[in-house]
């Protein structure tokens, strides 16, 4: 619960590895899908079950270990799975691509449901694994006023989605940074607003906790507030970055 570090912290992620505007169509639909399903099961796991042992053990991970396994894991599987699916993990990131036509509207909702089926499927996991007064609930859930954190919501999403379009979509970047760049940012994110909302920025993160233990209160919070967040990132960085015509020799 976000009210302590007894909430989940998130991340999230996505990413799309590939050069400006590519979308990679050599792969086929279904295994980008089962990659988007097992990245997100892997990255909800992996984080909801630090936020679980740090709740048994009386806060040994503690907030900056949370934090480091939500970026690292965001980081590992980014380089395992971005060249596959391009690592979205998460429907905010889908939908903001789509928004500026990096990638294929048709496949939306394919890779929303693959995204909450990962997260649903971790959630039940660490569910059998961790029973009784051991089993928390891993949601996120606002620490103060829902304006408050829908605020931080937009803010740390937007952020998340402007260091994705700036080191992961322009050729220009270097790509090889893209993992360790977005893994950092999730993880500062979670440093600052985990205590605040969780710090989800990313709606399947939010949703798949919601759906097991059946607790949805502030849900529509982590579902509004990270898709803004992520289009307006994405559009922000669209609208400055340098444009293809050359200038003086210099692109």
């Amino acid at each position: 619960m976000a009210e302590d570090l007894t909430s989940s912290e998130t991340l999230e992620l996505p990413l799309n590895i590939g050069n400006d505007d590519s979308i990679n169509d050599t792969v086929p639909l279904m295994q980008k899908l089962v990659a988007e399903v097992v990245g997100t099961y892997l990255m909800i796991f992996s984080g909801c079950a630090a936020v679980v042992v740090n709740l048994n053990n009386n806060n040994i991970v503690t907030l900056p270990g949370v934090a480091t396994v939500w970026g690292l894991t965001v980081m590992v599987l980014a380089y395992t799975l971005g060249h596959i699916s391009g690592a979205h993990f998460n429907p905010a990131v889908t939908l903001a691509h789509a928004s500026t036509k990096r990638f294929p509207l048709k496949q939306i909702p394919m890779y929303i449901v693959a995204q909450v089926i990962g997260s649903t499927l971790a959630t039940g996991s660490l569910r059998l694994i961790f029973r009784g007064a051991n089993d928390h609930f891993t949601g996120t859930l606002p620490a103060g006023s829902n304006l408050q954190a829908c605020i931080f919501e937009f803010i740390i999403t937007f952020y998340l989605m402007f260091v994705i379009s700036g080191i992961a979509t322009d050729s220009r970047a270097i790509g090889e940074l893209a993992g360790l760049a977005v893994g950092s940012t999730v993880l500062l994110n979670v440093l600052f607003a985990g205590p605040v909302t969780g710090a989800s920025m990313n709606p399947a993160r939010s949703l798949g906790p919601a759906i097991v233990h059946n607790h949805y209160k502030g849900l529509w919070i982590y579902i509004v507030s990270p898709i803004v967040g992520a289009v307006a990132g994405t559009w922000a960085y669209t609208y400055i970055r340098v444009t293809n015509k050359q200038r003086n020799g210099i692109l």
